[in-house]
């Protein structure tokens, strides 16, 4: 495999965490790889190694972006990442609340709900019993 793509798998590992990494190792099929490699060269080998801005706050950016577009799946999967890039709970919150003002409320709606679920999960938070919405 190329430079970039060991890059981006180092630099992959060490955001969203090795077992996150490990099953979507294992879970790739002829279908996909292409795909996977695609990811792991470009986003994480490229984009992620550039300079300009810390990986925390590249982090950050990335969470509001995917919040704002309603990635759920993603969203979920980078605020578990949090741990590791050090980015905290109070400056997601803080994220989501930009992305109501200028990605919808809807948008920012759908997010807390993720983000709250997330982090429930994670043990951050105490489960309410209540719904977000």
């Amino acid at each position: 495999m190329s430079d970039r793509y060991q890059q981006g798998m180092k630099t992959r590992r060490a955001v969203l965490g090795e077992a996150h990494v490990e099953r979507a190792e294992a879970g790739k099929t002829e279908f996909d790889a292409d795909f996977q490699r695609f990811i792991t060269e470009y986003a994480w080998g490229e984009l992620w190694q550039r300079g300009g801005i810390d990986r925390k706050t590249r982090h950050l950016i990335t969470i509001a972006l995917l919040a704002a577009l309603g990635h759920e799946h993603e969203l979920a999967m980078h605020i578990r990442a949090t741990a590791r890039t050090g980015v905290s709970l109070v400056e997601v919150r803080e994220a989501l609340h930009q992305v109501a003002v200028y990605a919808g409320l809807p948008a920012a709606n759908s997010a807390f709900a993720v983000a709250k679920r997330t982090y429930v999960e994670m043990g951050l938070l105490e489960p309410t019993g209540g719904s977000h919405e």
